[in-house]
């Protein structure tokens, strides 16, 4: 096993999912990161708020001795970006994620989507709660991933809060710290031209990869090694 120099580089790292799924699908990232000697821990988010989500990352956050790097997929996104205010975040990652700014919600970012983008397969909310469609799941969400496992997490599907969807960003963390971010060239979930804005704007070190939306499952090694290049940098920036 490597192990990391936590003069030179950040050893804390923390994995925030987005909607719809939950943290069992950073195994194979954590496993990658695990072998090159950090310290991976994994939210699980409720999904339910906002306000209750970003709680779940900051006592995620005070677990850890030492300086953190955050990690937010999809709508985990929001999530780093209000959580990574805490002064021990050193460094943000966005894994085809929505990075917000102040007074951005992800329902103001979704309502203008670039022309010819594709629409998510979200249902109509129920009881204050969202769902995909099951039936077009695998290919908006995960269409690169094996078919038996996209099956799966159609019929595990975490439903997604109103109140998370609609909700605000007070401060945006990467107007602060330093940011990275993985664009998912083939995301039927967030268009990457919207993802290439985000970064762009968030000054973000990007990398663009050929995948879906479930990057962190398809191709988990790239990932790891993007989390690698920011706790390496982030100290630095």
């Amino acid at each position: 096993m490597t192990q990391t120099n936590t003069s030179t580089q950040i050893r804390n790292i923390i994995l925030v999912h987005g909607a719809f799924v939950d943290g069992s699908g950073w195994a194979d990232v954590y496993k990658a990161l695990k072998k090159e000697g950090y310290a991976v821990s994994i939210v699980q988010n409720p999904t339910v708020s906002l306000t209750e989500d970003v709680a779940a990352t900051k006592r995620a956050i005070a677990a850890l001795e030492g300086p953190v790097i955050l990690v937010g997929h999809s709508y985990g996104g929001v999530v780093i970006t209000e959580a990574g205010n805490d002064p021990k975040v050193a460094g943000l990652v966005y894994i085809a994620a929505f990075a917000l700014d102040k007074g951005e919600s992800v329902s103001s970012l979704l309502k203008d989507p670039p022309p010819g983008a594709s629409v998510p397969p979200i249902l109509p909310p129920e009881d204050g709660f969202l769902m995909l469609d099951k039936q077009k799941f695998a290919a908006a969400f995960a269409g690169d991933v094996d078919p038996e496992v996209a099956s799966f997490m159609a019929d595990s599907q975490v439903p997604w809060g109103l109140d998370a969807l609609g909700a605000a960003i007070t401060q945006a963390a990467w107007r602060a710290k330093p940011s990275w971010y993985l664009v998912t060239t083939e995301d039927h979930m967030i268009p990457p031209d919207a993802q290439r804005m985000m970064s762009k704007r968030a000054g973000s070190t990007v990398v663009e990869v050929k995948s879906s939306h479930s990057v962190f499952l398809s191709q988990p090694q790239a990932v790891a090694r993007l989390i690698g290049q920011a706790a390496k940098g982030a100290l630095a920036s």
